[in-house]
């Protein structure tokens, strides 16, 4: 998922751990809802066999929710004003359904199989909220072709944009101890950390920039030749040092997999291979990833999953 979705911070601990905001009762025709089934392609598997398959439905209204939000924000030609206001307007729609209410026709294919999960699990309505701020902060950035000016700032967007969707898994799992929240923090920020080295290519001609400027200037990378798409040898070591970092911040969070159960842990391991595998495609580019997006093939899934058999 090509979440802006997707860093530990004690104020997502708060709205994760806190209790959830109340919700009536759902109307009957929402709990028969139905999530629309996973079309985009994705790196990391969303919602696959390995799901338990009691929780699949619930991550696939999670996911639809997500995925729609981040299409407004990211998808097609709009205006910038006008995707803030879809943004609101997709908000409104999730504080009707959070306070068991209609939404409105445009969404109901989304608020209504999330409306019923809401109602069933008891869901933290401020995570959900979290990704939409997120996701108008790049409608923003995007309009102003601003970057970020170092990692703590990139990570306090992570921290809306990638963390809530693992906190929300961890809900539905029935896990909320504070190292499991850490961890998986730790695993959600490394995903949206790959996700922005493995898309530059994409990304910047976009006027999406998610290199921080005080790694550019560490490196002496020059912002015309990154414009540019040029692979330098400061662009390389730029880029090899933030793949690092992703790197390292996703080891923190790996062990996470043996606290999950039966298929949950094996499904995580999947996804933190997959986050890896990347890692090692955009470091064999060497920079190269400036100009060529790397992608899993089959052969990628076999070594994952011969390496998620060893974690």
């Amino acid at each position: 998922m090509n979440d802006r979705s997707p860093p530990p911070q004690p104020e997502v601990a708060s709205a994760a751990t806190s209790a959830p905001q109340p919700l009536q009762t759902a109307p009957h025709h929402a709990s028969a809802a139905l999530a629309a089934p996973v079309t985009h392609y994705e790196n990391f598997p969303v919602a696959s066999v390995l799901c338990p398959p009691h929780l699949r439905q619930p991550i696939a209204a999670i996911y639809g929710f997500a995925r729609t939000a981040d299409d407004i924000a990211d998808e097609g030609d709009a205006l910038a004003e006008d995707r803030l206001a879809d943004l609101a307007a997709y908000h409104a729609d999730l504080m009707a359904v959070a306070q068991g209410q209609p939404p409105s026709p445009r969404w109901a294919s989304v608020f209504l199989p999330l409306q019923a999960v809401l109602h069933s699990h008891q869901l933290p309505v401020p995570l959900l909220e979290d990704l939409l701020s997120a996701f108008a902060q790049d409608v923003e950035k995007t309009r102003d072709a601003e970057g970020y000016a170092d990692r703590a700032e990139l990570l306090d967007y992570c921290r809306r944009s990638a963390n809530p969707v693992g906190r929300l898994l961890l809900h539905l799992y029935g896990v909320g101890d504070a190292q499991a929240l850490r961890q998986s923090d730790a695993i959600c920020t490394a995903l949206q950390l790959i996700n922005f080295w493995q898309d530059l290519s994409v990304d910047i001609p976009r006027h999406r920039h998610y290199l921080p400027r005080a790694d550019c200037a560490v490196h002496g990378a020059c912002q015309a030749e990154l414009l540019a798409l040029q692979s330098t040898r400061e662009n390389a070591r730029l880029i090899a040092d933030c793949a690092d970092w992703a790197r390292t911040t996703m080891y923190s969070g790996a062990p996470l997999v043996h606290g999950l159960p039966g298929r949950a842990g094996w499904e995580l391991r999947l996804v933190v291979q997959g986050g890896l595998r990347i890692l090692d495609k955009v470091e064999a580019l060497k920079g190269g990833s400036l100009h060529t997006r790397p992608r899993l093939h089959a052969w990628d899934w076999v070594v994952m999953l011969g390496r998620a058999l060893v974690m």
